[in-house]
């Protein structure tokens, strides 16, 4: 079986991408992020406007919550990044262009939203936050996937990740807005995987071997699109101790749903190749597992000690 180039797979899953899009515009429903912000308990910041410096006490999240709406923010904010990223790879015309800029669209009310709440509700620190957000897109974003269907299956998991993230940080937030709002946001979360998932099935039937190996390398090397925030490995430890994503999430709750979906388990018509990439991600799913439980074992230890 011969692989499809990359370029044929872009014209071949363009009525997939046409498809999707038209089903995406149907069910998607139209929000404004001003009305998720409690914008009469804004008041001003220090500074030129001569307003009240911020203290941690202002700020009625627990620590952790107010780490993971930064990682989710900042995570946001490298929109740019990733709009070029995608830009880059499915190109600007026809059903993919139409896409790229309406998911570039969707994904832009995010940061706005989340950024509003936390300065209105002075949940952060602004001048952190701020200089945070500069250093983070200052370095960018460079996918590891430089492939269509690398870039494809990336994306099918990371949306995913991404709305698990945004709504368990706003059920642990303890703030009834920000549940709201996150949940709101993670609704988009959700109609951005199964766009993304719907195409790399597609892709599944053209090129089966081609797309086996996307997903198993993928899976094996996957990274959250935040990655590179500064001491990010700090704050994902924080994260996952707080119960808010961890590789027992990351598992039963991104990975296994995408996989069942895609049938990767059940399908036939691959080659040895394609068949190798299967057996790589069986063995590496076996190995996420045990490390999940292991991971789930020490942090009840954690909380035992504690309590």
């Amino acid at each position: 079986m011969s692989p499809t180039p990359a370029v044929d797979l872009l014209r071949d899953l363009e009525p997939v991408v046409e498809d999707n899009l038209n089903r995406h515009l149907a069910i998607a429903r139209e929000w404004f992020p001003h009305e998720y912000v409690p914008w009469n308990e804004g008041t001003n910041f220090d500074g030129v406007l001569g307003g009240k410096a911020w203290e941690p006490d202002q700020s009625r999240l627990s620590a952790v919550a107010r780490t993971s709406l930064i990682v989710n923010l900042l995570t946001e904010d490298n929109l740019p990044s990733y709009h070029y990223e995608i830009a880059t790879r499915f190109g600007r015309d026809g059903a993919w262009g139409t896409w790229v800029h309406r998911w570039t669209a969707e994904e832009g009310r995010h940061g706005i939203a989340i950024r509003d709440y936390l300065l209105t509700t002075r949940a952060v620190d602004p001048v952190e936050l701020e200089r945070a957000r500069m250093a983070h897109m200052g370095a960018g974003f460079d996918s590891e996937y430089s492939s269509v269907l690398g870039s494809i299956a990336y994306v099918s998991f990371q949306e995913l990740a991404t709305r698990v993230a945004h709504r368990n940080t706003g059920r642990i937030s303890g703030d009834p807005i920000c549940d709201q709002l996150l949940g709101r946001i993670a609704q988009d979360e959700n109609l951005h995987m199964l766009f993304y998932r719907n195409l790399l099935s597609a892709a599944f039937d053209l090129a089966p071997d081609l797309a086996m190996r996307a997903v198993c390398d993928v899976v094996s090397t996957f990274q959250m699109p935040g990655h590179t925030i500064e001491n990010f490995g700090r704050k994902s430890v924080q994260i996952a101790m707080a119960g808010i994503y961890d590789l027992r999430i990351h598992h039963d709750e991104v990975v296994m749903p995408v996989l069942r979906q895609l049938r990767v388990f059940e399908r036939d018509g691959f080659s040895a190749e394609g068949e190798q990439a299967r057996e790589e991600l069986s063995a590496f799913l076996a190995g996420l597992d045990r490390n999940a439980n292991r991971f789930v074992e020490r942090r009840e230890a954690v909380r035992a000690r504690a309590a």
